[in-house]
C-alpha cells in the first residue's frame, strides 16, 4: 500500500480543494492518459485497486502512476463522545484537482486504453476522462 516514508507531522487538516491543476496535467510519460474532472480525495486503496484494473486489462502496456497519496486522513472511533482529541490515521489519501492526470498507460493501441481506462474509472471517486499526448 502507498503511503510516505516519513513525515514531519503524523496528522493533517483537512484543508480545502481550490483551483484547477497548474502541474501534472499533461501527459508526460505514456500514450494515453486518464485526467481528472473534478476535485477530490483517493485512497492509496483505491490507486492500488486501480492499478491492478489497469494492468489486467493492457497487459502489454507499461502503467504509470501519477498521484501519491501524501495526506494522512484521521478517524475517530465509532460511538465516542466528543473530546478526547484527534482520532487516529485511517488511511492515506491523494489530492486530486480537476485536470490532474492520474494514470499513464503506453505501448497499447487506442481501443486497448480506452477499456483499461473504463475499468480503473468505475474505481475512482472523481469522474475522469480519457486524454491522448500531445505531440510538437
Amino acid at each position: 500500500m502507498l503511503m510516505p516514508k516519513r513525515t514531519k507531522w503524523r496528522k493533517q487538516m483537512r484543508g480545502r480543494i481550490r483551483g484547477e491543476a497548474t502541474r501534472g496535467n499533461v501527459v508526460a510519460y505514456g500514450e494515453y492518459g486518464l485526467m481528472s474532472l473534478e476535485p477530490g480525495w483517493v485512497s492509496a486503496r483505491v490507486i492500488e485497486a486501480s492499478r491492478i484494473a489497469c494492468g489486467r486489462n493492457a497487459p502489454e502496456g507499461k502503467v504509470f502512476i501519477r498521484i501519491f497519496p501524501h495526506k494522512s486522513v484521521s478517524k475517530k472511533p465509532a460511538e465516542t463522545r466528543q473530546g478526547s482529541g484527534k482520532g487516529d490515521v485511517d488511511y492515506w489519501a491523494a489530492v486530486v484537482k480537476p485536470g490532474t492526470i492520474l494514470f499513464e498507460l503506453d505501448g497499447v493501441t487506442e481501443e486497448v486504453a480506452k477499456l483499461a481506462f473504463n475499468r480503473v474509472a468505475h474505481k475512482l471517486p472523481v469522474k475522469v476522462r480519457l486524454v491522448r499526448r500531445r505531440h510538437n
